[in-house]
C-alpha cells in the first residue's frame, strides 16, 4: 500500500506546454491504490484516469491519450509488464512505471531493458513518482514529436 499521500511536491505543478488531452493512467486492481495515485496526480496538476485492469485500459477510448502509464506489476489476468509488451508490440508504445509489492530483482532488470520508464517498490515516495512521470512524459512528447 502506497503511503498516506501529502498532495503537493515542492515545485511540482502541470507542464502548460503539455497537450492538454494527454493523461497520466493508472491500472491496479487494489482500488484504495488506483485512487490514492489519480488524486495525487490530479492535485498535481495532470489529467488522470484510473483502470481496474489492463483490459479496461486496452479497451477504453483514453488509450491514445496516455503519456504516461502507471500500472501494478501483479494483477489477476493480464499484468503490468504484459500490458507494456502488448503495447509495444501493438506499435503504440505508451511510456510506463511499473509498481509493485513484491519486488523482483530478474523482473525489474527485464522490464527496464524492455524500455519501461520506471519500476517503483510500495511504498514509494511522491517525488520519487513525479520523476518517473515527468521523464515519461518527457518521452512520450519526444516520441511524439518525431513522429
Amino acid at each position: 500500500m502506497i503511503p498516506a499521500v501529502k498532495y503537493r511536491a515542492a515545485g511540482a505543478s502541470w507542464d502548460p506546454t503539455l497537450p492538454k488531452e494527454i493523461i497520466v493512467a493508472i491500472v491496479d486492481d487494489d482500488e484504495s491504490v488506483r485512487e490514492a495515485l489519480a488524486g495525487l496526480m490530479k492535485s498535481l496538476g495532470f489529467r488522470a484516469k484510473a483502470f481496474a485492469s489492463a483490459e479496461d485500459f486496452l479497451h477504453s477510448e483514453e488509450r491514445e491519450n496516455t503519456g504516461c502509464l502507471i500500472a501494478d506489476v501483479q494483477m489477476p489476468g493480464m499484468t503490468g509488464p504484459e500490458l507494456h509488451d502488448r503495447l509495444t508490440a501493438s506499435g503504440q508504445p505508451v511510456p510506463t512505471i511499473l509498481i509493485t509489492a513484491y519486488p523482483d530483482e530478474r523482473l525489474r532488470a527485464r522490464a527496464l531493458q524492455a524500455g519501461v520508464m520506471g519500476y517503483l517498490t510500495k511504498p514509494f515516495g511522491e517525488t520519487e513518482l513525479l520523476a518517473c512521470v515527468r521523464s515519461a512524459l518527457d518521452s512520450h512528447a519526444a516520441r511524439k514529436g518525431g513522429a
